[in-house]
């Protein structure tokens, strides 16, 4: 991989909730590095997805989707925006075709491609609108300074996708691999064990609960036997909440345990034994000491 020619760099996916980032960087990794919800602000950290070839190493950066913070982990999750636009070599703003494009959208586009010098408009959920809904889209971000390329996409289809990371790996610079070849993400087990289990919560649970919803890997651990044994607090914010999410007798804690076991089986491949407890934290969201033990610490975001 030390060849002259050979391309690294780092790709930040920026845009509002639900446009998609996620669900992009996951088909442009190949591997499921984010979780994907049709939930909005699913995605609370950066998550590093990184793409190796011989001739390139692109690492993008999924973050949460740009809103106005309503508490403190709101105001981690923009920090984490921030920090994840600084010193990278593009940035992929994603609209969604679902949604008009307004003018925070231009605003927020135009202010990224007058700092950044690799800016990429990709416009997501084409299989999903007329051609119409398309074009209006790309008419209204076609005027805006300094943008690299506007691109169609279809992120869970896959449609579009290969010409726009072809079109972002060109405005990488040449340099070494800041990965290891076998890498697909920077994260650890343990914190791709949380956000699995947090998934199947956000996925499983009524629309009242899941912006509540934390959760901690108490225990990480590979036995002897080579079954990987994982303890995890899923945390709600509301004693009212607490009966919602263990379900009659235990049914829907239950469902969230097994869903999530069976991906965390795939993810280590082999046996996993997960026991997920609940515990209520009011308020925990803007409590600096439990989004610090959550690993949201707002003052130093990742």
């Amino acid at each position: 991989m030390a060849q002259e020619n050979f391309r690294a760099g780092f790709v930040t996916l920026a845009g509002k909730p639900n446009a998609g980032k996620s669900t992009l960087i996951n088909t442009l990794v190949g591997e499921k590095v984010s979780i994907v919800s049709h939930r909005p602000q699913t995605t609370r950290d950066k998550i590093v997805g990184i793409v190796n070839t011989d001739e390139y190493q692109a690492v993008f950066v999924d973050t949460p989707g740009i809103h106005k913070p309503k508490n403190a982990l709101g105001t981690y999750m923009m920090k984490s925006v921030e920090a994840a636009c600084d010193g990278v070599d593009a940035i992929v703003y994603l609209l969604a075709c679902d949604k008009a494009v307004d003018a925070h959208d231009t605003d927020t586009i135009a202010k990224m491609a007058g700092k950044h010098p690799a800016v990429f408009v990709a416009i997501n959920k084409c299989d999903e609108v007329e051609q119409s809904a398309i074009l209006s889209r790309i008419e209204a971000v076609k005027d805006i300074p300094n943008v690299r390329a506007i691109v169609p996409i279809s992120a869970k289809t896959g449609k579009n996708c290969a010409y726009l990371l072809e079109q972002i790996v060109q405005s990488l610079p040449y340099a070494q691999p800041y990965y290891d070849a076998e890498l697909y993400t920077d994260k650890t087990m343990r914190f791709l064990a949380s956000e699995i289990v947090r998934e199947k919560a956000l996925r499983l649970l009524s629309e009242e609960v899941p912006y509540g919803i934390g959760v901690s890997i108490t225990q990480y651990q590979v036995r002897d036997d080579g079954i990987v044994q994982i303890d995890a607090d899923l945390i709600c914010e509301k004693q009212a909440h607490k009966p919602i999410v263990i379900g009659k007798q235990g049914a829907m804690i239950k469902r969230i345990s097994t869903a999530a076991r069976i991906e965390l089986e795939k993810l280590v491949g082999g046996k996993v034994f997960l026991t997920v407890y609940v515990r209520v934290k009011p308020d925990w969201r803007d409590s600096d000491l439990v989004l610090n033990e959550l690993g949201y610490n707002a003052k130093k975001p990742n």
